[in-house]
């Protein structure tokens, strides 16, 4: 029961950071809330006992991804200060 509860408030979590990512203006505040998405994908995964999944997900795309993205958001700002 608790662990359905649980699978619940992050599923909401995820629905939450979906949706101010996609209506929020700031590039900065879309591109952490699409971290959050892939973070809480990833408990979801390691709940419904799919490990290897779950690792991917938090390394690739909670992880990289992000990083990426803010790498990139970084070189255009800087590039448009010229």
């Amino acid at each position: 029961m608790s662990e359905t509860i649980l699978l619940v408030l992050l599923a909401l979590i995820c629905l939450l950071s979906a949706l101010y990512s996609i209506f929020t203006r700031k590039v900065l505040h879309a591109v952490i809330a699409s971290g959050v998405i892939s973070l809480t994908a990833s408990i979801i995964y390691l709940l419904v006992a799919a490990p290897d999944v779950a690792m991917t997900e938090a390394t690739i795309g909670a992880g990289l991804t992000t990083v990426v993205f803010l790498y990139t958001l970084k070189q255009v700002k800087e590039d448009g200060d010229d």
